[in-house]
């Protein structure tokens, strides 16, 4: 809970709606969500950012996380990624950018189980 509050401070919303805005998920993470430079630019000034992206793929989605998503994609579409080469072509859903390393691989860890599976159809995918 306290990770939660100084993340509440760190960042503020405004238009962001629901039963308890400032603590969700979506609320707490989507400060980064195409909002970043390219990570060309990030990398000059030496911020590294790290991308939690979904791929749809030809029998459902991917979920990954890197530091680099431009080429991470590219890697992805040429079948160089042993996850995703079998279940070509992929095309980029999403993305969130966030700075803080650990922080962007728990998202991408909950992302893939169960309630965030739930988490992405019920926000992101148009059924």
């Amino acid at each position: 809970m306290a990770e939660c509050a100084a993340l509440e401070r760190q960042y503020t919303f405004t238009g962001i709606e629901g039963s308890n805005p400032s603590l969700s998920a979506f609320a707490t993470l989507k400060r980064g969500y195409g909002v970043t430079k390219s990570a060309e630019d990030t990398r000059k000034r030496g911020i590294i950012v790290y991308y939690i992206y979904s791929l749809k793929c030809k029998n459902g989605y991917y979920v990954g996380c890197t530091d680099n998503l431009k080429s991470r994609l590219e890697r992805h579409k040429k079948g160089n990624i042993p996850a995703t080469k079998n279940i070509l072509p992929v095309e980029l859903d999403f993305y969130f950018a966030i700075r803080d390393k650990y922080i962007a691989f728990k998202f991408e860890k909950y992302l893939k189980s169960g309630s965030g599976r739930a988490f992405i159809k019920r926000h992101f995918v148009n059924i």
